[in-house]
């Protein structure tokens, strides 16, 4: 990894690439679940950022108007697809996790130091906000532009009724890092991180509670449809499925081939569609599904470079970054 790790998110961040998990639909033993669905050829466009900084969150709005975070407070604004950027002011030069937007002028930015940035005009400004901690931030989820949380490192839980102007911890009963979270409705939420801790709410975080994997895994993101259908991923190219909200949890791994080595980290999931899936990892990895995660097509990559963060602004397109600068653009040939 291109960056000095000192504190508990360098020590597991970059030795754990980050993966989002990833939800389905289809029950087991279901006819799809059997067969391996034709996957459609995506094309990959590497596109110049301008940057050399280790790049980990994105979002994109639509194919041409996006953003990226990364190393050293890094801010970076495409108005044009990636043809051109703009890099905004640093407000700080803490390594900066993750960028979402919740519509077209709310957003919040994450990172280290307790780092939570928050704009109310679509980025034209970002305001730091007080999170309370100096811990490392990473996932971020918010229902509305009143209601979110975050989660990072020692277990921390935080969430907002006002937009972020307060945060208040939640008691997660974990010192686990956690790297990724997921709410349906403002009560219904889990949080995913590291040996292989997968935590689960139904009273809107009030109290949380542990669910099983029996897999060291230490897991990046997780991704539910509905209260039952979910996905979780993470390190060793780890994929969980389960069918009834995480009572269980099914190793959907893909077999390492032979001859078998190390399989990818993978860092973040995203489903566009209710069939089409993604997922963005270590050593360039992008995988594809068609039929809601039962199958899984590996894409060639045309580099090598490291992907943490992914957008996918339409079912046909997304963008993942990472490494060195690297933004990539993915367009579908048909179906996805």
């Amino acid at each position: 990894m291109a960056i000095q790790r000192t504190n508990t998110f360098q020590k597991t961040y970059f030795y754990f690439i980050l993966f989002a998990s990833l939800w389905c639909w289809i029950s087991v033993g279901s006819p799809w679940s059997q067969a391996q669905a034709p996957v459609a050829s995506p094309s990959l466009k590497l596109i110049d950022s301008g940057s050399h900084a280790t790049l980990l969150g994105v979002h994109f709005f639509d194919a041409k108007e996006g953003w990226v975070v990364g190393a050293g407070g890094t801010v970076l604004q495409t108005q044009d697809g990636g043809l051109t950027w703009k890099s905004h002011p640093r407000r700080t030069n803490a390594l900066l996790t993750a960028i979402r937007f919740i519509d077209d002028t709310h957003g919040w930015i994450l990172g280290q130091n307790g780092t939570i940035l928050h704009t109310q005009d679509r980025g034209v400004h970002w305001i730091p906000q007080m999170s309370g901690t100096n811990g490392s931030l990473y996932g971020v989820m918010f229902l509305t532009p009143d209601i979110g949380w975050v989660v990072g490192s020692r277990g921390v839980i935080l969430k907002t009724d006002d937009g972020g102007n307060t945060w208040n911890d939640q008691v997660s009963g974990t010192t686990a890092d956690l790297f990724g979270v997921r709410f349906i409705d403002e009560l219904h939420g889990w949080a995913v991180g590291a040996l292989g801790m997968i935590l689960v709410t139904s009273d809107g975080g009030i109290s949380w509670h542990v669910q099983e994997t029996h897999n060291p895994a230490t897991f990046f993101d997780v991704f539910f449809s509905d209260k039952n259908a979910g996905w979780a991923v993470g390190t060793q190219g780890a994929i969980f499925q389960t069918l009834n909200g995480g009572e269980t949890w099914i190793d959907r791994t893909r077999p390492c081939g032979s001859p078998c080595i190390k399989p990818a980290d993978l860092v973040e999931i995203s489903f566009p569609s209710t069939l089409s899936g993604w997922i963005v990892g270590e050593r360039g990895t992008i995988l594809v599904t068609e039929d809601a995660g039962f199958s899984w097509v590996e894409l060639e990559s045309i580099n090598s470079e490291n992907l943490y963060g992914l957008s996918m602004p339409a079912s046909q397109q997304g963008f993942a970054v990472g490494d060195h600068g690297t933004v990539l653009e993915i367009l579908s040939s048909a179906g996805l």
